[in-house]
């Protein structure tokens, strides 16, 4: 019997959007072939094999708009109508919630190129901004302030990236950050393969970038974790702050008990 590719497969008979789709939600572990979980895109099957679905398909181009959505629905923020920027766009998982929660506008920044979900590119409601440095960005480039940023940048530091977003926000305008540890810690405090799993080290990273926002003009108000790792196991936090007319006291906040909870819930190993 002939064989396919699996994403080819979940793609021609429409059960996805696109292609790149498919894979996504295979990598998830929810596509199954005659009742047996297939997790490889590239995975050859019988045309005529029964192919499920068995959990509902990501509501966003990519996981990441899972982790913007903890945040929009844990600080009850409002994005209808706002004009939004999403620092590290890379596929677009934030844009997407973004858009979905009722944004105007939202540009998507990334260094990166080809990145973003060819949906989103097609959006009118998009400013699709790839190969973009956003640490060379400035309100004249974009000819507006901003009400929302979003910020999830890898193999950089956020007090080089924040600096930046709250030059661009209006005063009082909300944002959300990943932090990354990985990122933050310094390369002493990172395993070979790249993961921190040290609680004192994540609590260590949450507490300077705290003392740094503070100095930024901006009032970080809470800070949760991430529901979901990222791509090779590491935990990561989310941010909410407001943009501030003025320096900002510390914001204090229990980060061991934060992030043994998250070690607990994320079971990390």
């Amino acid at each position: 019997m002939a064989k396919e590719r699996i994403d080819v497969l979940l793609s021609e008979r429409k059960m996805v959007e696109s292609r790149e789709k498919a894979k996504r939600v295979i990598m998830a572990g929810v596509v199954y072939v005659n009742g047996q979980k297939v997790d490889k895109p590239g995975t050859q099957i019988d045309i005529e094999a029964e192919i499920e679905v068995r959990e509902n398909v990501l509501p966003y181009v990519s996981r990441g708009g899972l982790k913007l959505e903890k945040a929009i629905k844990m600080y009850d923020i409002n994005l209808k109508d706002k004009i939004c920027m999403d620092i590290g766009a890379s596929t677009g998982g934030f844009t997407d919630c973004m858009l979905q929660n009722g944004a105007q506008k939202v540009f998507a920044v990334d260094v990166g190129y080809g990145q973003l979900d060819w949906k989103l590119r097609n959006d009118p409601r998009v400013v699709n901004l790839e190969r973009t440095n956003v640490r060379y960005l400035t309100m004249e480039t974009l000819k507006t302030e901003l009400d929302f940023v979003s910020v999830d940048v890898s193999f950089i530091s956020l007090k080089l990236v924040l600096p930046v977003a709250v030059m661009l926000l209006k005063i009082d305008a909300e944002i959300v950050f990943l932090i990354k540890p990985q990122f933050e810690a310094g390369k002493e405090a990172v395993r070979k393969s790249g993961v921190v799993r040290d609680s004192k080290i994540h609590s260590r990273v949450l507490e300077e970038l705290m003392a740094f926002c503070a100095d930024q003009y901006l009032a970080v108000t809470e800070l949760t974790y991430s529901p979901i790792k990222g791509p090779k196991g590491n935990i990561e936090f989310l941010a909410h702050a407001r943009r501030t007319a003025e320096r900002q006291n510390q914001f204090l906040f229990d980060t061991m008990a934060l992030v043994q909870e998250a070690h607990s819930a994320l079971i990390i190993e």
